[in-house]
């Protein structure tokens, strides 16, 4: 094994795991489907039922024009016959309505028996998403777009509610409607009906589904310039401070409107083609209705068709051409909902970076040492991080990792919670290498206060709490005072109940960096890192507050992450890292008596503060 040094690019983690991959390739929409179907066969007896009400619905709907040619047909007698005050009001009013109602109830009760399905998959591939999303590597969110990606999984569920609205609901019954028509008029009367609704069914689905093909490139523009002026109008309020520092709304407004230009072009144009696919399926409508009509009205004037049966055919037409009147919008509609839905697929097979090995079991023992054994570790295989850096923390005792910015020192947290895999070495706790264990059980024996603190909008006791869901408020309390901070959050208006605001915005600094000391000592786990967890505090609540944590870190497994060496001299063990490398490493007095590296760094730190108290002494 190699110590230190650069290493190869094929040891290094592929970096296309992240929101920056290329795109990848458009898959059929077979594909798609194949992959929606196990969600939806789940229900398969409510699929079962929503079929058999859906054909019994068109039964009744080809009914009707049949029923309407027996009673024109029977209608047809020498006026003032008696049998005709019997034959229209019972015939026509019982018959027809129950037809009618027959195909209404039916067609209900087929959205209500699906609606269950169909909702069960949205929930259920929704929430797969989201939780496949949380298991993805620090290095894709730190990638991704937020406002394009939630706009992504938002189409996608709406999608699979459209996809089968508009399939189960329009597309499918549309067919089996063309089908039992096409068999009635084949059967009953000559061939050339069949043939002259066939002809025009194939040339009006061959022009729909080709202009459809054509237009969807101008919906696709549109959903890309949407999503891309959704993410600069969430990013841009995300960093709504930023931009007022700076005083740059004019030009955040000139950003999003530049994306709102293109959106409306994208949006004209395919208004524009729609247009034109409407104007073309209108044609062929009504070519094909004069056509059929003009067969029936010669077959009626050769005695070889009744008026009824005339009247029968226009019936059928009418029903047949009104729902392909709009196949072109369900069939883009469809393709839409199909892409949409593959988006937010293709989004739950992004790989993992960092997975659980197979038959990884959970990290146990009582022994929370933590020990690095020559990792080597890159985030991008042209820069190297961390050089061959070993060292350990006894069970119980408190290590400290000081060193310019740049050097690698947060690094060892991100590593030491398994948010990346090492290229080299090992890191193991409680002498098992974390990446034989499982995530959440590595996770869950670490607490962690980072240097930069974000809170969910939410309450104080939401985010107090958060360290451990389920404690009580009086639990939630305890770990407020021993963060400084409960006096704080009771002297507001609505105490614990206080919103934080995005982020946390609402708090100030050393505020917010309270509440995080306060969820992770309410966690209280084995093992604690501290990383800057005081930076932002003033020097009298850091001094209350690093008495508390050290306290706290008394018989617990320790990393402490500082720039201010004043706040690690009581450290079992300090660190002092450069470009990666640990350099020195000791006690206090130990690293001062050497004269080195940290011995500079305190003699510079001492000078400074000195410095900064005769200034605010006025000596």
């Amino acid at each position: 094994m190699r110590r230190g040094g650069d290493i190869s690019s094929s040891r290094l983690p592929p970096v296309t795991a992240g929101a920056s991959a290329a795109p990848a390739q458009p898959r059929s929409d077979w594909i798609t489907l194949r992959r929606l179907f196990p969600y939806l066969w789940q229900y398969k007896w409510r699929v079962v039922a929503a079929l058999a009400f859906m054909v019994c619905a068109k039964l009744a709907n080809v009914g009707v024009p049949v029923l309407l040619k027996e009673l024109v047909d029977t209608m047809d007698m020498k006026p003032g016959d008696a049998s005709a005050v019997l034959v229209v009001p019972l015939g026509l009013l019982f018959a027809y309505g129950l037809l009618r109602l027959s195909t209404s109830l039916f067609t209900e009760l087929r959205e209500l028996v699906f609606a269950k399905a169909t909702q069960g998959a949205a929930r259920s591939i929704a929430l797969e998403t989201f939780r496949h999303l949380h298991a993805l590597s620090l290095r894709f969110h730190l990638e991704r777009q937020t406002g394009g990606m939630t706009r992504d999984i938002e189409r996608g569920v709406r999608g699979i509610e459209s996809l089968i609205s508009y399939s189960l609901y329009s597309i499918v019954p549309t067919l089996i409607e063309v089908t039992l028509v096409l068999t009635i008029l084949a059967v009953k009367f000559d061939a050339w009906f069949a043939w002259i609704t066939i002809a025009a069914l194939v040339v009006y689905i061959t022009f729909s589904v080709g202009v459809t093909e054509w237009r969807t490139q101008f919906r696709k523009e549109a959903n890309e310039f949407d999503s891309a002026a959704h993410t600069k109008a969430v990013d841009s309020l995300l960093n709504y401070e930023t931009v007022k520092y700076f005083n740059n709304e004019e030009f955040e407004a000139k950003r999003y409107d530049e994306n709102l230009e293109r959106l409306r072009r994208a949006r004209l144009k395919s208004q524009t083609t729609l247009s034109l696919l409407n104007t073309g399926q209108q044609l062929i409508i009504a070519t094909g209705l004069v056509a059929m009509l003009w067969r029936a009205t010669l077959g009626v004037t050769e005695g070889r068709m009744t008026l009824g049966d005339l009247v029968m055919v226009n019936a059928f037409m009418i029903q047949l051409y009104i729902p392909l009147n709009f196949l072109g919008v369900l069939y883009r509609e469809i393709k839409q909902s199909l892409t949409d839905l593959d988006k937010m697929f293709t989004l739950m097979e992004k790989e993992r970076e960092v997975a659980d090995r197979p038959g990884a079991q959970p990290l146990a023992g009582d022994d929370w040492s933590v020990r690095f054994e020559h990792v080597n570790f890159a985030y991008e295989p042209a820069r190297q991080i961390l050089h061959d850096v070993s060292f350990e923390i006894p069970a119980g005792k408190t290590v400290a990792v000081v060193g310019p910015s740049g050097s690698g020192k947060s690094t060892l947290a991100r590593l030491l919670y398994r948010f990346y895999d090492v290229q080299e070495g090992h890191i193991r706790i409680a002498g098992s290498d974390i990446r034989d264990v499982t995530q959440a059980s590595v996770r869950q024996a670490i607490g962690i206060v980072p240097q930069d603190t974000v809170l969910f909008n939410d309450t104080v006791e939401y985010n107090i709490a958060y360290g451990r869901p389920g404690a009580t408020r009086a639990e939630v309390e305890e770990a407020a005072r021993s963060a400084r901070i409960h006096g704080f959050i009771e002297s507001t208006p609505r105490g614990y109940q206080t919103m934080v605001g995005e982020r946390g915005l609402k708090l100030s600094g050393g505020e917010k960096q309270r509440v995080a000391i306060a969820r992770t000592l309410l966690k209280d786990p084995p093992i604690l890192i501290f990383d800057e967890a005081t930076s932002a505090l003033d020097s009298a609540n850091e001094r209350a507050i690093q008495a508390e944590l050290k306290s706290v870190a008394q018989h617990k497994t320790t990393l402490v992450i500082a720039h201010r060496l004043s706040t690690v001299v009581d450290a079992h063990e300090i660190l002092v890292m450069e470009a990666g490398r640990i350099i020195e490493r000791g006690t206090h007095q130990q690293l001062l008596a050497h004269g080195g590296r940290y011995a500079d760094m305190w003699a510079l730190q001492q000078s400074a503060e000195g410095e900064k108290f005769a200034d605010v002494m006025g000596m």
